[in-house]
């Protein structure tokens, strides 16, 4: 039996959609039943078929990125009309991780705890954010028109972010590694 074939068709076409929608593929997923983190099946099957799974989305027109360090796969398009919308929502997802960041290390803890489930951001947080004049008018200017709810929307749609209940949100591996790389170009800069 080829690798090919060792693999369902209906898991595929989930991975394929979860790319679609502009998503990341985490290691780990929030389980709002049982409230935490759980091995998400698509990231294990994409571990465990890695070469099968790049030469796929090669012939698709695209290249499968494994990040190793944020524990991540995501797909880069290599069509340059592709490349503008891709941009854009990079700025935004940079944008967002920033005013998260800047508030968090200005509240005097240390940005690890964004990535954890039992810490992240709190109710408190989230309303200094939303309630804050600066961080509105910079999400506005990254066409974020009702301000924070819509950006960690942004996030969430995309696992780069996790709801871990009402008024509690935690940064994924991903959402940290980007995170991380934005403060290591910042402290280069």
């Amino acid at each position: 039996m080829s690798e090919f074939e060792e693999i369902l068709p209906a898991h595929s076409a989930a991975i394929y959609r979860e790319f679609q929608a502009g998503r990341v593929i985490v290691r780990d997923v929030w389980d709002s039943n049982r409230s935490e983190l759980r091995a998400n099946p698509l990231y294990n099957l994409l571990y465990n078929h890695l070469s099968h799974f790049r030469t796929f989305y090669e012939h698709l027109g695209s290249e499968l990125v494994f990040n190793e360090t944020g524990a991540f796969f995501f797909l880069k398009e290599s069509s340059d009309d592709e490349n503008e919308e891709h941009d854009e929502n990079a700025f935004r997802v940079q944008v967002i991780l920033l005013l998260i960041g800047r508030y968090f290390a200005r509240s005097g803890r240390d940005l690890e705890y964004l990535g954890r489930p039992d810490a992240g951001l709190n109710e408190q947080d989230l309303s200094a954010l939303a309630s804050d004049e600066e961080c509105q008018e910079i999400l506005r200017a990254a066409r974020f028109e009702k301000g924070l709810p819509e950006a960690l929307d942004y996030l969430d749609k995309r696992h780069l972010l996790f709801r871990a209940g009402a008024g509690r949100c935690f940064l994924s591996s991903a959402g940290m590694y980007f995170l991380q790389e934005l403060v290591r170009e910042f402290e280069q800069g």
